[in-house]
């Protein structure tokens, strides 16, 4: 891994982007990795603008803010729009492909589609959408190996009932097989 990875997560409130954010800080931090994680959320919450930024790192992080993260998670088109041209350059972007009606005009980005929506739909969690991204972007990037992440469910989620994360870890195999599979 290189020095420092900066991952911004981004889309409507009530989407799970915080949580994505979340999930993953505490995913790299069980596996010995320096970790933070800074959130950013419009005035008004569900439905408003919400992101986050990871930065992951071997060593002591720098600094937890950039301007200008190597990836990106997008989960909705507003996001795209704004942050678009704050990636790196050759950095990664990947997209809820059922929200975003279009693809970066950047042509240095590797981009990654993942129909969440209607993936979510399918296994019957719409709830889901943000943890079958997060599995997808994981398996891809293997920041973070996803065998090693589904050994953490239980403790990012505890608290909550067994069914939820059940549900959780369901939506975000669904994105782990949809990279596996499209992905090569």
């Amino acid at each position: 891994m290189e020095k420092e990875k900066q991952i911004l997560f981004a889309g409507f409130g009530g989407q799970g982007v915080l949580s994505m954010g979340q999930f993953l800080t505490h995913a790299a931090m069980e596996v010995g990795k320096n970790v933070s994680w800074v959130p950013s959320y419009g005035a008004e919450m569900r439905g408003g603008t919400a992101n986050c930024l990871v930065t992951i790192a071997d060593d002591e992080i720098s600094s937890p803010l950039t301007e200008h993260p190597l990836m990106a998670v997008i989960m909705n088109r507003p996001s795209l729009d704004k942050f678009e041209d704050k990636i790196q350059p050759n950095g990664t972007v990947v997209l809820n492909s059922s929200l975003v009606d279009r693809k970066p005009v950047r042509e240095d980005l590797t981009v990654l589609e993942v129909p969440v929506n209607e993936l979510a739909e399918e296994i019957g969690n719409p709830r889901g959408a943000n943890m079958i991204l997060l599995g997808a972007y994981l398996e891809k990037t293997a920041l973070v190996e996803t065998q090693q992440v589904l050994g953490f469910f239980e403790e990012i989620f505890k608290g909550k009932k067994q069914a939820v994360i059940d549900k959780n870890k369901e939506a975000f195999l669904v994105g782990v097989a949809y990279a596996k599979k499209e992905w090569l």
